[in-house]
């Protein structure tokens, strides 16, 4: 859990730039999930209207852990290895 902390501050502090594709649907999924227009409305099917939804947020999940697991191998290839320094 802290990593997600970290990672989500790297993003708002420009240390790391999510893909447009990532912005575009973290933009889309907020907006989708808090409109009154949906494709399966859950007034008239109150269950199934709602796996919409999750769908969105879950592909909003893959993407996130994309862009974090990149990130994260950024901070491994940046770290220095102190046992492969030479003392020649």
């Amino acid at each position: 859990m802290r990593m997600w902390m970290k990672f989500f501050k790297a993003i708002l502090k420009g240390n790391w730039k999510l893909s447009p594709l990532s912005w575009f649907a973290a933009i889309g999924t907020l907006v989708y999930v808090i409109s009154p227009i949906d494709v399966v409305p859950e007034l008239f099917l109150p269950f199934i209207g709602y796996i919409d939804d999750l769908g969105l947020w879950g592909v909003m999940s893959v993407l996130a852990a994309r862009e974090k697991g990149r990130w994260e191998a950024s901070l491994r290839k940046e770290s220095i290895d102190v046992g492969e320094v030479s003392s020649e």
